[in-house]
């Protein structure tokens, strides 16, 4: 290819390569940084909800009606089934529902409405403490993010430091 021809050509591309960066901008405006502060800020809203006993405000973190939830090798039955489980297992009491903390949390965006979540936790309480992982599918739902997807490991021992 001869000197005018490669210049022209590179040239082509990145005017091609400069006009898809922008089209791609548009189609995704806020930057994945304040997608993840989002994220986080829901998942500590979700954290504290769970700590004061608001086991409807803790749950709406969760996509309704149809969150997959998966624990202890079985599925819930959706966000009401999920609800009912935290509030017959859990209710009873501030020791029976514990203090919960997540933590060591990473998200990556998988694109503009969905990220990879993966934390570590821990449930503190007299009976059953659970020390845990949960990997987690989030979705930008009309505008806010929430949980599609909920898998937990968990354990009553303590990880190893």
């Amino acid at each position: 290819m001869s000197r005018p021809r490669a210049l022209y050509a590179a040239s082509l591309a990145l005017a091609l390569l400069s006009w898809t960066g922008a089209s791609l901008a548009s189609r995704c405006p806020t930057a994945p940084e304040s997608e993840k502060k989002a994220i986080l800020e829901l998942i500590n809203r979700m954290q504290d909800a769970w700590n004061r006993g608001d086991f409807r405000g803790y749950m709406q973190g969760f996509k309704n009606p149809d969150v997959i939830f998966v624990s202890g090798g079985r599925f819930q039955s959706g966000w009401q089934g999920t609800l009912d489980h935290y509030v017959r297992d859990y209710g009873a009491s501030a020791e029976t529902r514990g203090r919960l903390r997540f933590f060591n949390i990473r998200i990556e965006m998988l694109a503009p409405d969905a990220a990879q979540l993966i934390s570590q936790f821990e449930l503190l309480r007299p009976q059953h403490p659970q020390y845990g992982i949960n990997t987690r599918l989030m979705r930008k739902v009309d505008g806010r993010w929430v949980i599609a997807l909920n898998h937990v490991s968990a354990s009553e021992t303590p990880p190893q430091r």
